[in-house]
Formats: C-alpha cells, structure tokens, sequence
C-alpha cells in the first residue's frame, strides 16, 4: 500500500513542478503507532519556484493541498522541507 501511496504523491506534487523532490516512506519507524494501521508517515523535500515569497504556512498548504485526499487516509503523517530555489 505504501508503495502506491508514493507514487501517488510524487504524480500529485508534479503539479508543483518541482526542480527537487525527495520522498520517504518512514512508516517503519512508526510500527505500532495507532494512526501507522490507517496511513503511512512520509517526509517530503521539495524545491520549487512556486515557493518563491512565501513563507513555511503558506508553502505547506500548497503541498497539503496537492496531495488532496491522499491526506484524509492514505497519509497519516506528512514532514514537509519545501524551499523556493534561491532558499539555502
């Protein structure tokens, strides 16, 4: 399941139009946390020029927003490292 839940976030993020994205499946190191049976716990690095001027709310909620319904059961937990291009 975490498999296509992935490659269904990396396919939803493409809208972003990343210059960098890197995506973690980090389920196994929730086992035994309750919300690790309904989801999984992903990290996401993405650098993207959509990024540009806005700060960490504002960047997150365009990557929630992107991964949609993906967040209402497929995804329990999500870390989020998202920087406009210019951004160390």
């Amino acid at each position: 399941m975490h498999a296509d839940t992935l490659a269904m976030l990396r396919e939803r993020l493409a809208v972003l139009k990343p210059e960098s994205l890197h995506i973690e499946d980090e389920s196994h190191r929730h086992a035994g946390h309750a919300g690790a049976r309904d989801g999984g716990h992903f990290r996401v690095d993405i650098v993207a020029s959509v990024f540009s001027g806005k700060n960490t709310l504002a960047r997150h909620r365009l990557v929630y927003d992107a991964a949609g319904d993906l967040m209402q059961g497929r995804i329990h937990a999500l870390a989020i490292n998202a920087r406009a291009p210019e951004t160390p």
